[in-house]
C-alpha cells in the first residue's frame, strides 16, 4: 500500500502529528526566555535531511535576542537597535535545527540532529528535537504575553498544516535528583498534521508483483506516481550525475528520479515465493529511483488481511500499527 491521504488526516495513523511546545521557563527585562519542543508523533513518516523548518508570525513587535540549539535563517533588520543586535528582527522568523557537531555552548538538549526526526513507532528517543529561544519586546508576564500565529512546519518539503497556538497547562519538570518538581511559567502547544495530497499531488511510490508460479512480472503501472517531468529525468549511466552537489536533499523536496516508465521515486516488488494451504511467504524488495534522498529512516507500510497471522519475518523489524493491528504492518 502507497499511503496517499486526500486531507490532513492518515487513516492508517488517526493520532499521528507533530506537537510544538514552547514552555516559558524565565522573565527579562524586556520579555522570556522559552524552550521550544518539537515531537513527532506519526507514527511511521519521519522528517528526513534536510530536516525541519519552523516559522511563525509575531503578534507585536517581538525579537529574538538570541537562539541556543538553532538560528534563524535571516537576521533581518535591526539598524534601530544600538549596542547588543539581536538574533533576529523579522516578524516572520524561519528556524532552522544546527547540525551535528557545532560548539558545546551552542548546543541544547535533543538538538543539532541537522533538523531529521526518526518517527515516533520507530525510535520514540530520536523523535524530539528542542532548542532554546529567548525574545524581546515581548511581554513579561501571562497576562501580556502575546502567542506567536500563524505558524508553518516544512518537514523538509510541503504538506503539514499547522493550528494555532494554545495555552494548556503548564509543564512540569523533575530535577536530576528527581525529588523535586518545577513548572514552567507558561505554556502553549501547536498542533500540526500531514496530509499527502497537500505534499504531492502523486504517489510517492508504486508496487510491482511477481510470483513463483509465474515468469511474467507485473510492473508499476505507466505514470503511476505522473509523468509530468517525464523529459527532466536523469538517465542511470548520465554524465550529469557526477557533478558536485548534485545529490543533496533540497528543502522543497524535489526529487531527481531515475528515468523509468512508472516515474515513482521508490518502487516496491512483492514476489511471492510460496503458496501452501497452511502459509505463504513473500519477498519484498524496495528500489529507491531519488538521487537526491538517501533514505535510512525508511518504513513501509503493508496492510493485508492475512497480517494477523504473520510467524517470521527477515531482515526487517516490524509491528502492528495500532488502529488495525489484525491486518496492517510496518517494517523498517
Amino acid at each position: 500500500l502507497c499511503f496517499v491521504v486526500a486531507a490532513a488526516y492518515d487513516p492508517l495513523d488517526p493520532n499521528g502529528n507533530v506537537t510544538i511546545k514552547w514552555d516559558i521557563v524565565s522573565w527579562t527585562p524586556d520579555g522570556y526566555v522559552a524552550v521550544v519542543t518539537m515531537n513527532n508523533f506519526q507514527m511511521y513518516r519521519h522528517i528526513m535531511s534536510p530536516g525541519w523548518t519552523l516559522g511563525w508570525t509575531w503578534a507585536k513587535k517581538e525579537v529574538i535576542w538570541s537562539m541556543v540549539g538553532a538560528q534563524t535563517t535571516e537576521q533581518g533588520d535591526c539598524s534601530k537597535f544600538k549596542g547588543n543586535i539581536p538574533h533576529c528582527c523579522k516578524k516572520t522568523p524561519t528556524v532552522v535545527d544546527l547540525l551535528p557537531g557545532v560548539p558545546y555552548n551552542q548546543q541544547f538538549t535533543n538538538c543539532c540532529k541537522g533538523g531529521v526526526l526518526a518517527a515516533w513507532g520507530q525510535d520514540p528517543q530520536s523523535a524530539v528535537s528542542a532548542f532554546q529561544i529567548s525574545v524581546g519586546l515581548a511581554g513579561t508576564s501571562n497576562k501580556t504575553v502575546k502567542l506567536p500565529k500563524n505558524f508553518t512546519l516544512l518537514g523538509p518539503g510541503p504538506g503539514y498544516t499547522c493550528g494555532p497556538a494554545k495555552v494548556v497547562p503548564s509543564t512540569t519538570f523533575l530535577t536530576p535528583d528527581r525529588r523535586r518538581k518545577t513548572q514552567a511559567l507558561m505554556t502553549w502547544n501547536v498542533t500540526c498534521t500531514y496530509s499527502q495530497f497537500l505534499a504531492r499531488k502523486n504517489p510517492n511510490c508504486c508496487v510491482s508483483f511477481s510470483s513463483f508460479y509465474n515468469e511474467t512480472i507485473t510492473p508499476c503501472p505507466t505514470c503511476a506516481c505522473g509523468c509530468q517531468n517525464k523529459n527532466n529525468c536523469v538517465k542511470s549511466d548520465s554524465k550529469f550525475l557526477k557533478m558536485v552537489g548534485l545529490n543533496t536533499p533540497r528543502k522543497d523536496n524535489a526529487p531527481l528520479l531515475q528515468c523509468t516508465h512508472h516515474m515513482c521515486p521508490v518502487r516496491v516488488h512483492w514476489h511471492v515465493k510460496l503458496n501452501y494451504k497452511e502459509y505463504w511467504r513473500v519477498k519484498v524488495s524496495i528500489t529507491n529511483f531519488n538521487y537526491r534522498m538517501n533514505y535510512t529512516l525508511w518504513s513501509l507500510v503493508v496492510q493485508h488481511p492475512n497480517l494477523n497471522n504473520v510467524t517470521q519475518v527477515f531482515s526487517f523489524d516490524y509491528k502492528p500499527l495500532v488502529p488495525y493491528e489484525s491486518i496492517s504492518k510496518f517494517v523498517n
